[in-house]
């Protein structure tokens, strides 16, 4: 079953050091976390990426880098994440091998349609609601596009954007197999403790599903 929290850590919207809350996100039942560092170096990403492959792959926690299947390839990370603007998911998958996911970000029917006849793992839908985390977000989708996304493909379906744990169950019951989920944990005086909010709320949500 795909991991129902997707967390994503942004060292631009967190105070303390992504290690640190990386592995509090573990301990909390966490499996997937991707690294979005926009503005660090390839040389602070790729420490950074098997500082957190080193520490956190042996617990199950799959690693997956942002933008750079460079990175992820010569780190070892469980992953990237692609979007429209990045390489072409083949490109990606070609650089990362078949024991990577790469995922892809799609805003749109044409955009879904066109990742689900890829070799994509995962495909993010989004935003679902305003999101504050980009500086060029693209048009808000709602949970409509869940739904639509569900009908389309057999692929997994994260969620994405402006998600809480207020929110999650509407998501979960569209359709996602997962949500994403940046500044919610970020902005937490106790990310591990909304972390387990969020699963418990998947669990939930989850089981009305089925």
């Amino acid at each position: 079953m795909f991991p129902p929290l997707y967390a994503i850590l942004d060292p631009s919207l967190i105070s303390r050091p992504p290690l640190e809350i990386a592995a509090s996100l573990a301990n909390a039942g966490v499996t997937l976390i991707q690294l979005r560092d926009k503005r660090a170096s390839a040389r602070t990403l790729l420490a950074t990426t098997k500082e957190l492959v080193a520490q956190l792959s042996p617990l199950g926690v799959r690693i997956i880098v942002n933008d750079r299947p460079d990175v992820a390839a010569i780190a070892g990370a469980g992953g990237v994440h692609v979007g429209q603007e990045d390489v072409p998911v083949e490109a990606a998958r070609r650089v990362c091998g078949s024991a990577c996911w790469v995922g892809v970000s799609t805003h749109n029917v044409s955009q879904l349609r066109e990742a689900a006849g890829t070799s994509a793992d995962y495909i993010a839908v989004g935003p679902i609601f305003p999101t504050s985390t980009k500086e060029n977000p693209d048009p808000v989708v709602g949970i409509d596009f869940v739904r639509e996304a569900r009908r389309l493909t057999d692929k997994p379906i994260v969620a994405i954007g402006g998600i809480t744990v207020a929110t999650a169950g509407d998501v979960f019951r569209a359709g996602a197999d997962s949500v994403a989920v940046i500044r919610d944990l970020a902005a937490a005086s106790d990310p591990a403790s909304r972390a387990r909010e969020y699963l418990a709320e998947a669990a939930r949500a989850r089981g009305a599903r089925a």
